[in-house]
């Protein structure tokens, strides 16, 4: 087989390859020697069909398939062994390709095109300035995490005179003049919260009313909506449309929810045993975890900067686009072309970074180990438990929470090439000059809305 390379600019190259009958002849008898063993044709015993009758039923479809074999394998191998850097994957070529005739060729030659990943250094210095937005916790901030932190280990306490808020259960009865129904609805687990009445009327019939006391209101009054009513009333909401009755709710239980205390037990239950033993220490540590979110928060914004500083720096490297839009094209049939051209700069800026990426990779010495792969995966745990107001979670589920991600492939790429990211950044921040801007939370949330 002879392959032939030739270069149409420094993004674009076609390689050739021309196949004689001798480099699949071999394989086309092998595969016809297989199925003289197998065919089962009328009128010849397994085995015994003439070789020249199979090559003429199956010869033309098994050469096809020997070819197809060569051209992916050869073709891989020659791009592998000349270390070419390739953007998508090879095309076949529009222009030069030969028509392919299987039942009269022996000899064949294909031509794909392929682009070339552009052969350029980048290269950080202190005259490239990037905008670094310090956030820092405030005590609005601070306060709001302890009220979430009180809120979330509070306890229920059963009470003998209800307040708005509270949960009231008991038996809700539907009246008639005054009187219960005869036949009417009637519910002896019924629950509710006189708080999210919309009547202020009906609301207030609850305040301060006392354990075992009978309550007349009217719930279709009281409630926001048909659903509401009918969840009180535990009946579909179609037969509560026409509703209008007078009910009595006599209360069996009042449940008030109060929120925890700021001492020790609070300590132990948000950070660890023994971890925090005072109230300064505890907004400290609060303050710790929320100056570490933010610091998470001021390195993304300072990704995206960067990213945006580093790309218009190399906006004059040209790319293959023509190329990359056909190959986009072939990947996602559904695409139009309207909808490829609209996106394509956006898709082509992605591509960039990612070149961007893997060249300060390279050019720095740096890799992503598995064992790197399993602590992140621990720590994007850790933040998730975080995110539910879990602090402390024990290690064996931060553990396992991280072993069942790693068992998707497509989420061991995604972290490697977010740690991959997070390296290339610390490059960057190094090498560049930082413009340190301290910024309020809130000024910083508008930094996304203006993009």
């Amino acid at each position: 087989m002879n392959i032939v390379r030739k270069d149409i600019d420094q993004c674009n190259a076609a390689i050739t390859l021309q196949i004689a009958k001798a480099d699949y002849e071999p394989n086309v008898e092998k595969q016809l020697r297989e199925y003289r063993k197998k065919a089962n044709v009328p009128g010849f015993r397994p085995g015994m069909v003439p070789a020249g009758m199979l090559r003429k039923m199956y010869g033309k479809s098994i050469v096809a398939e020997e070819i197809n074999k060569l051209l992916s394998d050869n073709l891989s191998k020659y791009i592998n062994e000349n270390k070419l850097e390739v953007l998508g994957e090879p095309l076949p070529n529009r222009d030069e390709q030969q028509d392919i005739d299987f039942e009269t060729q022996e000899d064949f030659e294909f031509t794909f095109d392929v682009a070339l990943v552009p052969q350029f250094e980048v290269e950080l210095t202190s005259d490239d300035k990037v905008v670094f937005y310090q956030i820092a916790a405030n005590a609005e901030m601070i306060e709001t995490q302890i009220k979430s932190h009180t809120s979330r280990y509070g306890k229920y306490v059963q009470e003998e005179t209800a307040e708005l808020s509270d949960m009231i259960k008991g038996t809700i009865e539907e009246l008639e003049n005054g009187e219960p129904k005869e036949g009417g609805i009637k519910l002896s687990d019924a629950v509710m919260t006189p708080a999210y009445f919309k009547n202020e009327d009906e609301k207030q019939k609850f305040a301060a009313a006392a354990k075992s006391a009978a309550i007349d209101f009217n719930p279709a009054k009281a409630f926001e909506s048909q659903a509401e009513l009918a969840s009180l009333l535990k009946l579909k909401k179609e037969d509560v449309q026409d509703l209008t009755s007078d009910f009595r709710f006599t209360i069996e239980g009042i449940t008030r929810y109060y929120n925890a205390e700021i001492n020790q037990e609070l300590f132990d239950k948000v950070y660890g045993e023994g971890t925090v033993k005072s109230e300064e220490e505890f907004r400290q540590k609060i303050k710790e975890s929320l100056d570490l979110s933010l610091e998470a928060d001021s390195n993304y914004r300072f990704g995206v900067d960067a990213r945006q500083v580093i790309l218009e720096k190399y906006n004059a490297v040209e790319y293959p686009a023509d190329f990359l839009k056909r190959w986009v094209k072939i990947s996602n049939e559904k695409l139009s072309e309207e909808e490829i051209e609209k996106n394509f700069s956006k898709m082509l800026d992605t591509l960039k970074w990612q070149i961007i990426v893997s060249k300060i990779m390279k050019s720095n010495e740096l890799t992503v180990s598995d064992e790197e792969i399993r602590q992140y995966a621990k720590k994007v745990a850790a933040s998730q438990f975080a995110q539910y107001g879990i602090y402390n979670p024990e290690e064996e589920y931060i553990t396992h929470f991280a072993e069942d991600m790693l068992k998707k492939e497509e989420t061991v790429q995604n972290l490697a090439d977010r740690l991959s990211e997070n390296k290339v950044l610390d490059v960057i921040k190094s090498k560049v000059t930082l413009d340190t801007k301290e910024i309020s939370v809130e000024e910083f949330n508008k930094l996304f809305e203006e993009k």
